[in-house]
């Protein structure tokens, strides 16, 4: 699951400059800045609550989740797109799925590490 949606994101980012351009406005511009998070409320949060060992989220970790996972992927974007740092620019994207695929497998489905003993 999480190498799915980091394809996902990757096929996403790279067919649509739109989203680039909210992600360069969203950092300074309050409009910019909720259209973003309207779009990860709208799009992520569902998900994640399909995909989470507790979907109902009784939990009340499908939040924390979402957050997570929008943080390693909009962190990748702001790296790969907006700042082209080299390596993350450079990366195939076979690569970034590998990196990334099961740190965001984790926060989709791994134990909360916040809910006692680990």
């Amino acid at each position: 699951m999480g190498a799915t949606l980091v394809r996902h994101f990757l096929d996403r980012w790279e067919a649509d400059d739109a989203l680039q351009v909210l992600l360069r406005t969203g950092v300074t511009n309050q409009a910019a800045a909720e259209r973003t998070r309207a779009i990860f409320a709208t799009q992520l949060a569902p998900l994640i609550t399909a995909l989470a060992d507790d979907p109902t989220g009784e939990d009340g970790r499908v939040a924390t989740r979402a957050a997570l996972v929008a943080s390693q992927m909009l962190g990748m974007a702001l790296c790969r797109y907006i700042l082209r740092f080299p390596p993350a620019v450079t990366m195939s994207d076979d690569d970034i799925v590998a990196w990334l695929g099961p740190v965001i497998q984790r926060y989709l489905t791994g134990r909360d590490p916040t809910n006692g003993p680990l």
